[in-house]
C-alpha cells in the first residue's frame, strides 16, 4: 500500500501540473452537468455554487474549474481574520477570501504542486494581493503551519485525493486555534469505496477511487478529535459506471469546530 500511494501521489502532482500549465480540458472533478456540456472553468465554477459577481472580483487566471463545491459559501469569513486553504491550486478559494478578510487578515494556500505555485504567486503579485501567500506543502504529512494559528481552514475537492485521510485531518486539528478554529470544506464521497486491489491511480486522480463513503468520511473526521460536525451540504455530483460496477459520488460540504 506504501508503493500505491507513493505512486498515486506522484500521479496527483503530473495531473494537476499539467492543468496549472494547459487548463482542465479533461474536466477533472467536474460535475457531470459540465462534463457533459464542455462548460468553462468559470461555467463550471458556477453550476456548483460560486456566485458569478465573487467570481468577477477575483482574476480569471485563478479559475480552473477544479473543484466539487464552494466552501468559502458556507465558512462567513470575517475581516482580520487568517484563513488557510488546503489544496489552494491558482487560488480561487485564496482570492475569494483575501477580498473579505480584508488588509487586516491573511490567507495562506498551500499546494504541493510546484506549477501551481508558480502560477498562483504570478497571479497574486500581477494582481497587487499583499495579504495573501502560498507555501509547498504535503498536506497529509505536515501542513507548513504552526499550531493553533488559523481562525479558519477551507478545502475544495482535495482531500479525497489524499491516501491517508485521517492524518490530514489531525493536521487540520493542529493548525486550527483553540475553541472555535474551524473548518469548512467540499470533498467528494462514494456510496460503495473501491477495494485496494482495484485501485486505478488514474480514476483516483480524477477524484473518484480515493472517495471513501460518507460514514466513513466523517469518521476520519472524528478520529482526528473533531465532536463538532455538520454536513451542511450534500447533493449528486457524478455517476460512475464500470464493467459490472456503478458508484455514486455526491459533494458534501462539511463544516467541524476545534473545541
Amino acid at each position: 500500500m506504501q508503493e500505491l500511494a507513493a505512486d498515486i501521489k506522484e500521479k496527483v502532482k503530473q495531473r494537476y501540473g499539467e492543468i496549472a500549465l494547459t487548463g482542465n480540458s479533461d474536466c477533472c472533478c467536474v460535475p457531470c452537468e459540465c462534463s457533459d456540456q464542455g462548460s468553462s472553468p468559470i461555467e463550471a465554477a458556477t453550476v456548483i455554487g460560486y456566485d458569478t459577481k465573487e467570481l468577477e472580483s477575483i482574476p480569471k487566471p485563478s479559475i480552473l474549474g477544479v473543484s466539487c463545491g464552494a466552501p468559502v459559501n458556507h465558512a462567513q469569513i470575517r475581516e482580520g481574520e487568517t484563513v488557510v486553504d488546503l489544496g489552494s491550486g491558482a487560488g480561487i478559494d485564496v482570492f475569494l477570501s483575501a477580498n473579505k478578510i480584508k488588509e487586516s487578515g491573511k490567507v495562506i494556500g498551500i499546494d504541493m504542486t510546484d506549477e501551481m505555485l508558480e502560477k498562483a504567486k504570478k497571479v497574486a503579485k500581477d494582481n497587487g494581493y499583499t495579504n495573501v501567500e502560498f507555501r509547498k506543502g504535503d498536506i497529509e504529512r505536515r501542513i507548513p503551519i504552526d499550531d493553533n494559528t488559523a481562525d479558519l481552514v477551507i478545502s475544495n475537492c482535495v482531500i479525497n485525493l489524499t491516501t491517508d485521510k485521517v492524518n490530514t485531518f489531525r493536521e487540520i486539528y493542529r493548525i486550527l486555534k483553540q475553541d472555535q478554529g474551524r473548518m469548512v470544506i467540499s470533498d467528494l464521497v462514494t456510496d460503495k469505496e473501491v477495494q485496494s486491489d482495484s485501485i486505478d491511480s488514474e480514476k483516483w486522480c480524477s477524484c473518484i477511487d480515493g472517495a471513501l463513503t460518507k460514514e466513513n468520511y466523517l469518521n476520519s473526521i472524528r478520529n482526528a478529535g473533531f465532536t463538532n460536525i455538520e454536513v451542511l451540504d450534500d447533493k449528486r455530483y457524478i455517476e460512475v459506471d464500470q464493467v459490472n460496477d456503478s458508484r455514486k459520488i455526491s459533494s458534501l460540504v462539511i463544516k467541524a469546530i476545534k473545541e
